[in-house]
């Protein structure tokens, strides 16, 4: 393998790549980007060496990828914008250029690929109930067959993104209005369900560790990251009541059935549509691997990381507290038996969610003291 500190980040312009290409400089790498029509072409911007060029592009990615001893494949074509005729293409153009440097391609993953599990690990069948999903298991299978050639793969498995660069995400475009004082929250999930949250910068500490640690890195490497988990769906929104000082935040549910009922005039929202099952049936990831081979997992408590976010997206007018001292997460054992008695519990909560009426559905939720 290239073992020179020479990265090169597709999607940097975005939230995973961004984050990552910054911490990547701030470590000593010499870290280029491909960006269409970008204005920094051929310069240096943050210590980022810019070409121009499109991922869409095999030569403009083969060229940018010379000499690169990592590729981060960060860029993700919107599925609501023909996007899923996109990602397969621009993927195997990042194969390709793997595969000639026989560089690491690190490919940033989500819990879609996975049926409802109370604690899904690295090794667990991959069953996706989504058009994304599978499209996610595609590339990671892509990516296995690519590894058999000369590549490198580390894919790194997170929850649902919020952050201050987070950009395209749950949390800024369906809970909470960027550049807005929050008087209210729609949450897409539940009470009594959980769902997994990821804070980005976390997330891209997390991915460099993993990266630091390449000599004892084999071929193929998988890892989750736990993140933050909300137990009852209400974490979150109670965590956004306090940055807002505001214990009386009004939270209502998302409006899913209007949502669908629109997706035969937007057929781009079919996409979206089908994420509700990700929201209504929980997938837990299992970080269990990945505190064994870094020892911790960088977690920023739940409180700064929601009001470093509601700042960064304008939605706070005074400046949040000093960040604190990254948290250490202890292991968090989870018997299979503990996994068995949670899933019956959730399937009891399914069963109850089902029964409820329309009206019942649409009811406010209350916070979470």
């Amino acid at each position: 393998m290239n073992t020179h500190k020479r990265a090169l980040v597709l999607g940097a312009s975005g939230g995973i790549g961004g984050e990552l290409a910054v911490r990547l400089v701030r470590r000593g790498w010499e870290v280029h980007a491909l960006q269409h029509r970008s204005r920094m072409a051929g310069h240096r911007g943050n210590g980022i060496y810019w070409w121009r060029g499109d991922a869409m592009n095999r030569d403009d990615v083969l060229q940018a990828a010379k000499g690169a001893a990592l590729i981060v494949h960060a860029v993700s074509p919107s599925v609501y914008q023909d996007g899923d005729t996109q990602s397969l293409p621009m993927l195997q153009h990042t194969l390709d250029a793997a595969v000639a440097g026989r560089a690491r391609v690190l490919l940033p993953a989500a819990a879609c690929n996975y049926g409802p599990t109370a604690g899904a690990g690295e090794d667990a069948p991959q069953r996706p109930l989504t058009r994304r999903g599978a499209l996610r298991a595609d590339m990671e299978r892509r990516l296995r067959d690519a590894v058999a050639q000369g590549a490198r793969a580390l894919v790194v498995r997170s929850g649902d993104h919020f952050g201050p660069h987070a950009g395209h995400s749950w949390f800024s475009q369906a809970m909470v209005e960027p550049g807005r004082a929050v008087s209210g929250v729609r949450y897409p999930g539940r009470a009594g369900i959980g769902h997994q949250w990821c804070y980005l910068p976390d997330l891209a500490e997390t991915m460099l560790r993993l990266i630091e640690s390449e000599e004892r890195l084999g071929a193929y490497e998988s890892f989750h990251v736990g993140g933050h988990w909300d137990a009852d769906g209400r974490a979150m929104t109670a965590a956004i009541a306090r940055a807002i000082g505001n214990p009386d935040l009004r939270v209502k549910r998302f409006p899913w059935s209007l949502l669908r009922m629109s997706t035969p005039l937007l057929p781009m929202l079919r996409d979206i549509a089908e994420q509700r099952r990700l929201w209504m049936e929980p997938v837990r990831l299992d970080n269990r691997r990945l505190l064994d081979f870094l020892g911790e997992e960088p977690r920023t408590a739940l409180d700064v990381a929601v009001r470093d976010t509601l700042y960064a997206m304008g939605c706070l007018q005074s400046e949040p507290m000093p960040l604190a001292p990254t948290r250490v997460a202890a292991p968090e054992v989870m018997p299979s038996e503990l996994a068995l008695l949670e899933r019956v519990w959730l399937d009891r909560v399914l069963e109850g969610v089902q029964a409820r009426s329309a009206r019942d559905a649409e009811r406010v939720l209350p916070i979470a003291a």
